[in-house]
């Protein structure tokens, strides 16, 4: 029988409560993004640091995280992507702590939305290439040695094409795994026991956000290399 959550409560059927669960947790992404532009302000207080703890500070920590991580990976040239790779661990990050609040459904632990998300990845990581390196991302896909391409592009297709499957199960396990043992925990103790769980609840779904989105900027480097 399928866990309760507020979603099934309100006539919607649980196969599409993870729909339902992207929906309210993208639609707080946009209202989210104009609120958190709203606090930045304009000219010289938009540069200025937040000097407290407000919407303006989480929203310059989660940027330069990710910025962090562009820097890492990409580096300087890399932090064009800053915006793309934001919104992926954003969107990511805010599904996975959804699945925290009782009753309510983590839409990335649903194997389709999380392949989705990496079949998005995986697309714009080969636009990426293809911008960047043009015939000659397509030749590398042939292997060093001309002799070798009819051995060398089936397994580099291969490569490429479980990514975005590998991507997505990794997200949608971890997270189904973890939300199904906070709710046990949950039910079977009611108290005290859980907050153990939700911290680690709360641990994973930033390691899974920054996992995924580490992956993506790697998969980017990759297509992005001079030496393709």
């Amino acid at each position: 029988m399928a866990q309760f959550n507020w979603f099934t409560y309100a006539g919607i059927e649980y196969k599409t409560s993870y729909l339902a669960a992207n929906v309210v947790v993208t639609s707080g992404i946009v209202a989210f993004s104009l609120a958190a532009r709203a606090a930045l302000g304009k000219g010289e207080a938009a540069i200025a640091p937040a000097g407290s703890l407000s919407l303006k500070g989480l929203t310059e920590a989660v940027v330069e995280l990710v910025d962090g991580m562009v820097k890492m990976v990409l580096g300087e040239k890399g932090r064009i992507y800053l915006p793309l790779f934001g919104a992926i661990f954003f969107y990511i990050l805010l599904n996975n702590l959804f699945g925290l609040v009782p009753g309510m459904t983590s839409a990335t632990a649903n194997i389709n939305l999380a392949f989705a998300v990496g079949l998005f990845s995986f697309v714009v990581y080969n636009a990426i290439g293809l911008k960047h390196g043009g015939w000659h991302y397509v030749a590398h896909f042939a292997g060093p040695i001309w002799w070798l391409a009819p051995l060398m592009i089936p397994i580099e297709i291969i490569s490429h094409a479980v990514r975005p499957l590998s991507l997505g199960m990794r997200l949608s396990i971890n997270m189904s795994a973890d939300h199904t043992i906070l709710g046990t925990f949950l039910e079977l103790t009611k108290v005290v026991v859980p907050v153990i769980f939700y911290g680690m609840g709360t641990f994973v779904s930033f390691v899974q956000a920054f996992v995924f989105t580490m992956l993506s900027m790697v998969y980017v480097m990759m297509a992005t290399s001079d030496d393709h």
